[in-house]
């Protein structure tokens, strides 16, 4: 039985040029629930030309389309070796809360119309030279994670500042509180 990544692959080589959207990549798969991933996995990894709204101006989000024939093999040059642990301790370091736009797993996805799923990614990509190491990962939802591929750090938001402030113990908290009265006055 093909898996659900052979599959996409014999869909999208069948629909060179035409674009196709999630619920027909989602019917591909079926029952498999990780098509996204698995279509990642064929950009980044293998680097077929699957282009998104985030590549091409005229794609809607949750269209996908394959511009020319993938290449002949793959190059597939790092391994997905990160540990479990690794990855709760991030997510944890990051206060159940994507780092880019702020939602947490009891948020709806406007894409899907489903609970946001988190992920860890990688500040500096792989592609790029960056390691599975703690200070080169983050929390990002599955919508992020499919944009933030091989860009750097950007400052921090306010909403990631803010699920810092709310994971941090009550004494931090208030020092926090004491910090911005001293700062700004009664007047915040």
């Amino acid at each position: 039985m093909p898996s659900a990544k052979d599959k996409l692959r014999e869909y999208f080589l069948a629909n060179i040029g035409t674009v196709v959207n999630k619920r027909q990549l989602a019917e591909v798969t079926y029952p498999v629930a990780e098509w996204a991933r698995r279509v990642r996995e064929l950009r980044d990894e293998e680097h077929w030309p699957i282009m998104t709204n985030n590549d091409l101006g005229n794609l809607k989000p949750g269209e996908y389309l394959m511009t020319h024939e993938p290449p002949e093999s793959p190059d597939i040059s790092f391994s997905r070796n990160m540990s479990a642990k690794l990855r709760a301790i991030v997510i944890d370091r990051n206060g159940f809360t994507c780092q880019m736009c702020g939602k947490t797993p009891s948020d709806i996805d406007e894409d899907t119309g489903r609970k946001v799923r988190l992920h860890v990614g990688h500040i500096v990509d792989k592609s790029l030279g960056g390691k599975d190491e703690l200070a080169n990962l983050r929390t990002l939802c599955s919508t992020c994670n499919q944009g933030a591929k091989n860009i750097t750090p950007e400052r921090p938001t306010t909403i990631y500042l803010l699920g810092q402030v709310r994971r941090a113990d009550n004494e931090a908290q208030r020092a926090v509180y004491v910090w911005l009265r001293t700062k700004f006055g009664d007047s915040f």
